[in-house]
């Protein structure tokens, strides 16, 4: 009975890992794709209105700020 009852406890184990491994390539594939739609929607959004993602969610003026500090485009960055 114990030789059966462990290998029972096997087949589960193994059907388990099986499910999770399919789920997980299942989330996997949505998460890729998704992704590469939020590419596509900024790129067509970008190219549509001329100025990029930051800018549009009005971080522009932060990294503008940023590039010009960075390149010693402004008096008072050290």
């Amino acid at each position: 009975m114990e030789r059966n009852q462990a290998s029972d406890k096997w087949f589960q184990d193994s059907a388990a890992r099986s499910i999770h491994q399919e789920q997980l390539s299942r989330v996997e594939r949505f998460n890729g794709r998704a992704a590469m739609l939020g590419i596509v929607i900024c790129i067509l959004t970008e190219a549509l209105t001329g100025q990029g993602i930051v800018h549009q969610i009005g971080l522009g003026p932060l990294v503008d700020g940023y590039a010009a500090c960075s390149a010693r485009f402004l008096p008072f960055c050290f």
